[in-house]
């Protein structure tokens, strides 16, 4: 019984285990970094993504007492609060060696006749015998909780900060301006290519296709040097237009194999009829290979858009490195040197980058499949 057609395999259990571990490998990085970008750098510091709705517990660094001191029945007092917001002190202490030696409003004598009290709102409370100007203070180590915090301010500082290193808007429009032309041009050369390929006689048709074949394996860094140096030649060099003919040039062999296939598999009786009506091969193309192989260019689209969205070494060749020119790939390897200890910018600054794209696979994902299996089967 278990050979018979329709039956369900016994391994699909495993099939189906696989599928969800696959989706959670890929889906917790995801949803970390995005979680990670509404959080304070010190949240991101002190915890993991995952505890962010927990109220979190970390040792602060040491904070030395500040203040106007007062004059009091023969005594000298400072009063004043250590940190701002609605962080709660769970333990405290006046030495590095036992930074929660002290429970919260416990009043201790740290020496010279000093005693402080901290409070769980870290509010303090210092006397001494003799007055303190000119003196250093006490260091206090502190032991707090704070409740989760999330805002938006990553998101202001990364996308309209004036400021060279952490703003990446002109990064992000540059990389659109980038992406968007790189992904519609060679699509639509290489639909009238493919059309010629897969539908009109012309000597030489099949020497083309296996040349486009063969240029699908040409390693792209070999023609990087010749390609800019061509550029210069010409008068384009570095710019927009560069770029744009870079990402076309490698990306035409893939479009029009992957499109090429796909239209050489479309019923062979419309295009016949289409021409004994009267159409011209510009509009059997327009009216109707077109509208029929949407799939194949929806799925090329997806991987255009994602190669020149993530790329950085075509732009940096083709485009430049300087901050009115740089991309998004960029900016981010220039904030991971810079603002290495910023991880709410970084984590910020990385989601921008990721969810374009997340956004295109995810509105044109249905047709992936259909355009891939493109002229597989008859």
């Amino acid at each position: 019984m278990d050979n018979i057609a329709g039956t369900r395999s016994s391994l699909q259990w495993a099939v189906h285990i696989s599928v969800a571990v696959l989706v959670a490998l890929w889906l917790f990085p995801t949803v970390g970094l995005f979680v990670s970008s509404f959080r304070t750098g010190d949240q991101i510091s002190s915890s993991g993504w995952w505890q962010a709705l927990s109220t979190q517990e970390s040792q602060l660094p040491a904070i030395r007492i500040e203040g106007e001191e007062v004059p009091a029945d023969g005594a000298f007092t400072i009063e004043g609060r250590l940190i701002a917001g609605d962080t709660t002190v769970s333990a405290w202490g006046a030495s590095s060696r036992a930074p929660k030696a002290y429970a919260p409003g416990e009043t201790v004598d740290i020496g010279d006749g000093q005693t402080l009290t901290v409070a769980e709102d870290s509010s303090f409370f210092l006397t001494s015998p003799d007055t303190t100007e000119g003196t250093r203070l006490p260091r206090v180590f502190l032991t707090a909780s704070s409740p989760p915090e999330f805002t938006f301010d990553n998101y202001r500082n990364v996308l309209f900060s004036g400021t060279a290193a952490a703003g990446i808007g002109k990064a992000f429009i540059n990389t659109l301006t980038v992406s968007i032309p790189a992904t519609v041009i060679p699509i639509l050369i290489a639909a009238f290519a493919a059309y010629a390929l897969a539908w009109m006689e012309f000597p030489g048709r099949a020497l083309l296709i296996a040349a486009i074949v063969g240029l699908l394996v040409v390693p792209l860094q070999l023609a990087l040097i010749p390609l800019l140096q061509l550029h210069n030649n010409i008068g384009i060099g570095k710019g927009y237009l560069g770029v744009w003919m870079a990402h076309t040039g490698f990306g035409l062999p893939l479009a029009i194999y992957l499109l090429r296939n796909y239209m050489v598999g479309l019923p062979r009786d419309i295009i016949e009829n289409a021409k004994v009506d009267g159409a011209s091969d510009f509009q059997i193309f327009t009216k109707i290979i077109l509208p029929l192989s949407f799939p194949a260019l929806a799925s090329f689209a997806i991987f255009q858009f994602l190669w020149t969205w993530n790329d950085l070494l075509v732009a940096i060749v083709f485009l430049g490195a300087d901050d009115d020119s740089l991309v998004l790939t960029g900016r981010l390897v220039n904030l991971m040197g810079s603002r290495g200890g910023d991880w709410e910018i970084l984590a910020t600054s990385a989601f921008i980058s990721i969810a374009v794209p997340l956004l295109v696979f995810f509105t044109m994902q249905r047709y992936l499949v259909r355009g891939l299996l493109a002229g597989s089967v008859k």
